[in-house]
């Protein structure tokens, strides 16, 4: 997950260069925390896909129904169906080989856990650190709320949503025109926009999503089921959010790297930042 600040210590008026106090313990605790558990829960994730590499819509979905996504291998090699769209992805998707052969398997083992084919280890991974991560985002929401960062840090202003200013944000992000002095110690509109959908849209729908393909959970909850479609429509949608979240995660690694990866970086291991130059 992304790093999220909080305010700083010094005095708004610390010009740049100025090297201030810019993330609290308990944010890099958490940060590190969720960077570890995200890797595993996507790749003990994507270990459980290989089980049966297929999407559908609905509450019912096996081999003989069509899905609307599908990763596979036939006579021509590995594909990925989307649709009626079909690309091959042989060596990387379907079909790939390793020191032990040719093997025909959604997702190879180099990004699965465990990565030879054990559908009970990679469950047990992807369970016990699922309830890490809903535990620690459930804290961390309850503490910004009662702490105000939500309200502070993240949810846009009136001025900050209006499309002049969106569109001024835009610009400047591809043109890689970054905050200098002071303005780098508080989010654009365009970073408090991410880290709310994320925060706020994709993780809760990744949760509860998740908790509706569980026959233990639909027994207890069955509105679940009702408020996403069926179990098989629970699991497209936990597929695509996954997805999403791996673009997020790309995209702020990208901007670390263009922001100044050192001074990112550092941040969040001592909490200490250089505000750039003017």
């Amino acid at each position: 997950m992304s790093a999220l600040a909080v305010p700083t210590t010094e005095k708004e008026s610390a010009p740049g260069g100025t090297v201030v106090y810019r993330h609290r313990l308990s944010t890099r605790l958490w940060h590190w925390t969720n960077a570890v558990v995200l890797v595993v829960m996507l790749m003990s994730g994507l270990m459980i896909f290989n089980a049966h590499p297929r999407l559908y819509w609905g509450g019912y979905g096996a081999n003989p129904d069509h899905p609307w996504l599908q990763i596979g291998a036939n006579d021509d090699g590995g594909y990925l169906r989307v649709g009626g769209l079909v690309l091959g992805t042989t060596g990387v998707l379907g079909e790939w080989s390793d020191e032990g052969g040719v093997h025909h398997r959604a997702f190879p083992g180099w990004a699965t856990l465990p990565s030879t084919y054990d559908l009970a280890t990679s469950r047990r991974w992807h369970l016990t650190f699922a309830w890490v991560f809903a535990l620690g985002i459930l804290g961390y929401l309850v503490w910004s709320l009662v702490d105000g960062h939500l309200r502070r840090d993240i949810a846009p202003t009136k001025h900050e949503l209006t499309p002049d200013h969106v569109w001024g944000d835009v610009k400047a992000h591809a043109t890689l025109r970054f905050p200098k002095g002071k303005a780098a110690r508080r989010y654009n509109v365009l970073q408090k926009l991410a880290y709310a959908g994320t925060l706020l849209g994709l993780i809760p729908l990744m949760v509860l999503t998740g908790l509706t393909m569980s026959p233990g959970m639909d027994a207890a909850w069955p509105w679940l089921l009702d408020l996403f479609g069926g179990r098989q429509s629970a699991r497209s949608i936990h597929f695509i959010v996954a997805f999403l979240l791996v673009l997020f995660i790309v995209v702020h690694l990208l901007m670390v790297v263009l922001a100044g990866p050192i001074n990112e970086v550092r941040s969040m291991i001592t909490g200490r930042y250089r505000l750039p130059k003017e």
